[in-house]
């Protein structure tokens, strides 16, 4: 094999990593790959491996740490060798620091070929044998031979002897008779149980193959069959219909959503991170014999020792994670197929108010009456086109939050009751609970073990049909009513406090534009404002128009906050989160509280407590500084229409920066950096 073919080349292998920092060993990694003409810039490469260290540890266990990227600035497949005699902290789960440490450029369009060579890779890493040979080589060259697959004797150490007592080692840890890509030596096909599993991660490159390995391995040690579907960069070849159908019981080891995931449904299904797969993949394979004894007790019992010594529950949900962290994941997917929405009909509005004007708003459709030489005409349109998309908001987070908890048979209910939830009022709230609801309905569902006749049509049939209607119960008739209520009464209080205490109505008001960000309440203390707006005198001092004041200035300050937030200290937030602040200055400053939904669905406990505070400052100095405004819309496209206009911007920015630093010391108190999914996925992981 030439060396421009190799996914690594002498060069590529440091034997004597130098001691210091994980960056510093990281650089000197990259370094050796600019000079061999593998990447093209060498601080973007290292910005897109921190990126994705950022999100969660790399570090395998054993001393192994996989830093891996995939990035524009890298030409081709490669990897990067080094080994360290005192070890770097890749934050392993066994604690100890990675003396191998293997760094894996992938470019964005690397080719299946190569990304198969990277995936073989990470299942030899299970493999002591390999990674002993690794430890004992002295020679750089045998080294790149060993990794490429090429016969390296020198290279070789024979692995380590095990402990007394302990079992000899199954599959790939035998030693190199075994392919290192290869199936896991076990039991003959036709063994009971049978299992299915799916792997994958991000990025596709590591743990999507290792914990398909060792759940091979631990499958082969336990005296299962399995069967394990890589969905992973190297693309990935589904499990054929009737192997699943055969199964027992199924194995999902994921941290981006499984694809088609509606083909096991009715299986006894245990489900976890990849992590868990790499780290934990007895007790997985423990706990799916278990369930599949449980679902078929007349089932052969063949299962070994350990699956039956091994400890575990119920095969239902994700024992290893927090509830919270689930319900996380669930409000990011949704949030995540929302952003689009968010961004593009907000800064079309935002276009529409620069180039129009606030009374914009108020332009008759376009429809038929487009004039292409009037700028009106075409503000009306942006501001138009924006409306639409923002009324898609709220369907679309519902959809994808019922489609992260049960796929995408709760798709259509998720949507449903989401649009149901906008007619009734219920907003960007009553959007997480349709979601919500609809997920764990059609999950519910999914799960229930029905007879053979009538488990084809449960996907196109049963489930759309009981699923809409139960949450268009739920909808109309549980959750309407209530809100609809709570909003008339919150009405009539605010009317009763106008004339009584300015300030603390103008903290009132601030709280309820920031609560819900664009839903119920956010709508009460608008239409009260604007409602009131209506009545008022022409005096610049009225007290209607000091309310309008406050409740623009209220609600511009969440998405300021958090885009200063996501400036200030971007570590704090994941890359999505950050380019959605850039947004967030636009939408907060075209008073396009909206802006904020983003951050405060995936984070609920932190940004809105923030973000009413904030909001509350701005309101209460609003009305404490006498500022007034003539119009209901617009933010600062129309400070030429607001009296006070510097004591205005004041109470602003006073706000803004009470919703940045609340938000920075509440996140900064869990002590780590999150570690959550880019946009399309649903959890973070490794």
């Amino acid at each position: 094999m030439h060396d421009s073919g190799r996914l690594i080349t002498p060069p590529l292998v440091d034997l004597y990593l130098a001691p210091g920092e994980k960056a510093e060993a990281l650089r000197s990694l990259a370094q050796r790959l600019l000079a061999e003409g593998r990447i093209t810039d060498l601080d973007g490469f290292l910005a897109d491996v921190a990126a994705r260290e950022a999100r969660a540890p790399t570090g395998l266990g054993e001393g192994i740490g996989v830093p891996h990227c995939r990035s524009a600035h890298v030409t081709r497949p490669s990897l990067a060798f080094g080994r360290s005699a005192r070890g770097l902290d890749f934050d392993a789960p066994d604690g100890r620091p990675a003396d191998l440490v293997f760094m894996i450029a992938a470019p964005d369009g690397a080719d299946e070929d190569h990304l198969r060579i990277l995936a073989a890779l990470a299942r030899r890493l299970t493999d002591p044998g390999f990674t002993g040979a690794l430890r004992a080589a002295t020679d750089p060259t045998a080294v790149a031979a060993l990794v490429n697959g090429e016969d390296a004797p020198a290279a070789r150490a024979p692995a380590p002897a095990p402990a007394a007592g302990a079992e000899p080692p199954t599959g790939p840890a035998a030693g190199a008779e075994a392919r290192a890509d290869g199936p896991a030596d076990g039991p003959a096909e036709g063994s009971w149980p049978r299992l299915v599993a799916v792997t994958s991660c991000p990025t596709g490159i590591a743990h999507t193959y290792l914990a398909a390995r060792a759940l091979e391995q631990a499958a082969a040690r336990a005296g299962a069959e399995i069967r394990v579907e890589t969905q992973g960069s190297a693309g990935s070849t589904p499990l054929a219909p009737e192997v699943i159908a055969a199964a027992d019981a199924v194995i999902l080891a994921h941290d981006v959503e499984v694809r088609d995931r509606g083909r096991f449904a009715g299986k006894p299904t245990v489900d976890v991170g990849v992590r868990a797969g790499v780290h934990r993949a007895d007790e997985l394979v423990a706990r799916a014999v278990r369930a599949a004894r449980a679902a078929d007790p007349a089932g052969p019992d063949r299962v070994g020792a350990d699956a039956r010594a091994a400890g575990g529950g119920p095969v239902t949900g994700r024992r290893e994670d927090h509830w919270g962290s689930r319900l996380r994941q669930y409000l990011m997917t949704g949030v995540s197929y929302m952003i689009p929405f968010v961004a593009a009909g907000g800064l079309l509005i935002a276009l529409a108010f620069a180039i129009g004007g606030y009374e914009i708003s108020s332009a008759a459709s376009v429809v038929g009456h487009f004039d292409w030489a009037s700028r009106q005409s075409w503000a009306a349109m942006l501001f138009q086109a924006g409306t639409a998309a923002f009324g898609f908001l709220v369907p679309v987070l519902s959809g994808y939050i019922a489609y992260a908890v049960a796929d995408r048979p709760a798709l259509a209910p998720g949507i449903v009751g989401g649009a149901i939830s906008v007619t009734v009022g219920a907003g960007f709230l009553g959007g997480l609970v349709s979601g919500l609801a609809a997920g764990f309905l059609v999950r519910w569902m999914v799960r229930r073990r029905v007879p053979g006749a009538v488990r084809g049509i449960m996907p196109v049939v049963v489930i759309p049909l009981v699923s809409v209607a139960a949450v268009g119960f739920l909808m109309f008739v549980v959750v309407g009513s209530p809100i609809a209520s709570a909003m008339s009464g919150l009405t009539n209080w605010l009317n009763s406090l106008s004339g009584t205490n300015a300030i603390l109505l103008g903290v009132l008001l601030g709280a309820m534009m920031a609560f819900d960000l664009g839903g119920p309440l956010n709508k009460v203390a608008y239409t009260f404002a604007a409602g009131a707006l209506t009545t008022a005198g022409s005096a610049p001092d009225a007290g209607s128009l000091k309310v309008m004041a406050a409740v623009m200035a209220a609600g511009m300050t969440p998405p300021l906050g958090m885009a200063l937030a996501t400036t200030v200290r971007a570590r704090l937030f994941t890359r999505e989160e950050r380019e959605n602040g850039k947004a967030a200055w636009v939408l907060g400053a075209s008073f396009i509280t909206e802006g904020a939904i983003p951050f405060a669905a995936a984070d609920p406990l932190r940004v809105i407590p923030a973000a009413i505070a904030g909001s509350m400052t701005a309101g209460g100095l609003v009305m404490a500084f006498g500022s007034t405004l003539r119009a209901p819309h617009g933010g600062i496209w129309v400070l030429p229409l607001i009296g006070a206009p510097f004591l205005y911007l004041l109470a602003i920015v006073a706000g803004t920066l009470v919703t940045a630093l609340l938000v920075l010391l509440l996140k900064g108190i869990r002590g780590k950096d999150p570690a959550v999914p880019e946009p399309g996925s649903v959890r973070a992981g490794v």
